[in-house]
């Protein structure tokens, strides 16, 4: 049950739409490459937000909500920053022009939100009648942990799927792009452009990420209105988090540990959540076992941060060490 007023709900969803409106449709729609001051200011106002709104949910609905959007919110951040490998590799992949990645984003960002609205209503009406669904939820995230931890999630090189395989056969799409149409003429002869490929890819995508983020936030909270807030405020923004850490990426070489770490204690909590509400008949006969603890909801928040915080800290001495280690080689060269 909701723990939030419904009429800070509704006020909330008013302005999730306007600050969408303007990231994506206003701001988003201006073909160009953002420079690094408007792309940290952009994501400061975002994040400025997200924290904002963590402190009115705080005042209006308890600490509970707020502890429970805060950690969700960071864990969706964080799968996140993650994603973008992928939008990195796709764009590359599909010789995307720098100034229209821009507008590219703001289509996939918008089906990464709808897609993920669908997940979490089919989430929330699982949850809310099967408590079992939390063991295959939990097993599916350690799964996922154990994968990223061992290198298995990364993707070195985009390979296209049978869908694109299939329009390449059978459509006549050019290799060159037209703007952002996604029908162009060629010699009076009608052809679909490279953007309409790029916008399935983004989409069939971000049905893969959804998997991933949406059994996690409902391991940190079972309130729909927590799971798709925490869920927008981790999409808003993420533009110009694309062209900011664009370069970077390859050099947060720990994210992946800290992620997995993540992902592998939300999946045990699940666990331990299912068992403690357990009405499997083959689990001890059906009853719940009260022995297993809950873990409570700031412990989470503080395993969330900690995990990323340090995955990013130690990520960044190491970029450090690197450059040095690259610097006194040049230095020795000079010599």
């Amino acid at each position: 049950m909701a723990e939030t007023p419904i009429s800070f709900m509704i006020g909330t969803y008013i302005v999730l739409v306007i600050f969408f409106v303007v990231d994506l449709f206003i701001l988003g729609r201006k073909p160009h490459v953002p420079s690094t001051k408007e792309c940290v200011q952009h994501i400061a106002f975002f994040v400025a937000m997200a924290l904002i709104f963590g402190g009115l949910i705080w005042w209006v609905a308890g600490s509970k909500p707020a502890i429970e959007f805060y950690s969700g919110w960071l864990t969706e951040y964080s799968l996140s920053i993650d994603n973008l490998f992928v939008f990195v590799i796709i764009m590359s992949n599909f010789a995307v022009p720098k100034k229209l990645q821009k507008f590219v984003l703001s289509v996939g960002i918008t089906i990464a939100l709808v897609l993920r609205g669908i997940f979490i209503l089919i989430g929330a009406a699982l949850v809310s009648r099967f408590t079992w669904v939390f063991f295959i939820f939990g097993a599916f995230l350690i799964y996922t942990a154990i994968k990223v931890a061992m290198g298995e999630d990364d993707d070195e090189e985009f390979h296209e799927n049978g869908l694109i395989r299939l329009m390449r056969k059978f459509t006549h799409i050019t290799n060159e792009y037209d703007g952002e149409k996604l029908r162009t003429t060629i010699d009076g002869k009608k052809y679909w452009t490279p953007m309409l490929i790029v916008f399935i890819t983004i989409g069939t995508t971000d049905v893969m990420f959804a998997f991933d983020s949406i059994p996690a936030i409902f391991g940190l909270t079972k309130d729909p209105f927590i799971v798709f807030t925490s869920n927008v405020f981790a999409l808003l923004g993420l533009q110009q988090l694309y062209f900011l850490l664009g370069r970077l990426l390859d050099k947060l070489v720990y994210l992946p540990v800290g992620l997995s770490i993540v992902l592998g204690f939300i999946g045990v909590k699940l666990i331990m959540e299912a068992l403690h509400g357990n009405s499997l008949p083959f689990i001890n006969h059906g009853q719940p076992l009260q022995m297993v603890p809950e873990i409570p909801t700031w412990l989470s928040l503080v395993v969330i941060i900690v995990a990323i915080g340090g995955s990013a800290l130690a990520s960044v001495i190491k970029m450090r060490a690197v450059d040095s280690k690259a610097s006194d080689k040049q230095l020795e060269g000079k010599a």
